[in-house]
């Protein structure tokens, strides 16, 4: 397994109003956004292309899509921008190597 291209820890998860944990991780990893509880059990996860991630009106939080399943990410510190970076970079990382293995 790649080390993660993100990696926040503490970060509060939550399925809209059910908190889920309170101090969990998110990956980016091998492709993939990757949530998990404080305890390392898999919340939830799927392939970058099937994700979407946006402003959730507060600086500190994301919403996260996963196969239509909203979650809200409370960051502390501006990790929100260095997850919207890094799904960024994986992205066209991921393109960049299709178009490569495509030709």
């Amino acid at each position: 397994m790649a080390e993660p291209e993100y990696d926040a820890a503490g970060v509060g998860i939550r399925r809209m109003l059910r908190s889920l944990t309170r101090a969990g991780h998110v990956l980016v990893r091998d492709g993939q956004l990757v949530l998990l509880t404080s305890y390392g059990s898999e919340i939830d996860s799927a392939p970058l292309d099937q994700v979407r991630i946006s402003g959730y009106g507060l600086p500190d939080s994301a919403l996260a899509t996963i196969g239509g399943t909203r979650y809200v990410l409370r960051f502390g510190f501006g990790n929100r921008a260095g997850l919207l970076s890094a799904v960024r970079t994986a992205r066209a990382k991921a393109a960049a190597e299709r178009g490569v293995l495509g030709r």
